[in-house]
């Protein structure tokens, strides 16, 4: 792991991202790419939406100025710290950004259902999700030092999923964690017997030459199922596969895979299919 993105707004939850980040870049001796977007407010815009260069500097003044005290914290002592300003709040450039500095991962922090936010439902988080190409580690708790023994990975193993699979074993061996593969096994028209279940597993298990074991767990729904297998096995991180721009994979139909990224208290990663 050579670069890690931080998208950060200066809030209680980005510093949480921030954290687990550093802590990965100490691990790995990784630079952090620490990520600020200018939202341009309506009030300085014209009617054809034209802001001046003049206020644009200032803006980016203010940014830096922000930057700086953000920046200015304990556990990053002795990081390789690079502070890239965007001028507009445009999250396709999170996915440019890491293409131009082989990032391997982007870090976010989210606040989840409190009451308050949903992580996928018109967020931020949602937004690099759907356009980022390498993974997506979301964060909602303070995290002193993050360390991850157990790693659950779900999809329901088709192959448009080899190449999660795949990254997901990468990250696996990378946090030198033991990798939980699960097959959500559910009522209704999704439901396959063990046989069919263990055929398709098998065959994309082979395809993605991995030798690893994976369990098939029943639940009433997927997110429940990924939820209480994961708190069965005491995970640390939970994966869960997407499609990027085209939305969840067919895996998390609907607002499966929203939910259980919104319901976990355990961090979750995505992976681009």
């Amino acid at each position: 792991m050579k670069s890690i993105i931080v998208p950060v707004d200066f809030s209680e939850q980005s510093e949480k991202a921030l954290k687990v980040a550093a802590s990965l870049a100490k691990d790995y001796d990784a630079e952090l790419l620490v990520l600020h977007m200018l939202e341009l407010s309506p009030a300085i815009m014209s009617e054809s939406g034209y802001v001046s260069q003049e206020q644009v500097v200032h803006l980016i003044r203010i940014g830096e100025k922000r930057f700086a005290d953000f920046l200015d914290k304990p556990y990053l002592k002795g990081l390789k710290i690079t502070p890239i300003i965007k001028h507009y709040k445009v999250f396709s450039e999170v996915n440019e950004i890491a293409q131009n500095h082989n990032a391997d991962l982007v870090v976010m922090g989210s606040h989840g259902t409190d009451g308050l936010k949903e992580i996928f439902i018109g967020s931020n988080t949602e937004r690099v999700v759907r356009t980022s190409d390498v993974p997506v580690l979301v964060i909602k708790d303070d995290i002193e030092k993050f360390k991850v023994e157990r790693f659950v990975f779900a999809c329901d193993f088709k192959e448009e999923n080899i190449h999660a699979l795949k990254r997901a074993a990468e990250i696996a061996n990378l946090f030198k964690s033991k990798l939980h593969l699960v097959y959500i096994n559910t009522p209704g028209d999704e439901f396959l017997s063990t046989e069919d279940a263990y055929t398709r597993i098998s065959k994309l298990l082979n395809m993605a030459t991995l030798g690893l074991e994976v369990e098939i767990y029943n639940d009433y729904t997927v997110e429940k199922g990924v939820l209480n297998y994961s708190e069965s096995v005491a995970a640390d991180l939970i994966g869960i596969p997407t499609h990027g721009r085209r939305g969840l994979s067919h895996f998390f139909m609907g607002s499966i895979g929203e939910d259980i990224a919104n319901h976990s208290n355990i961090p979750v990663i995505t992976f681009k299919i």
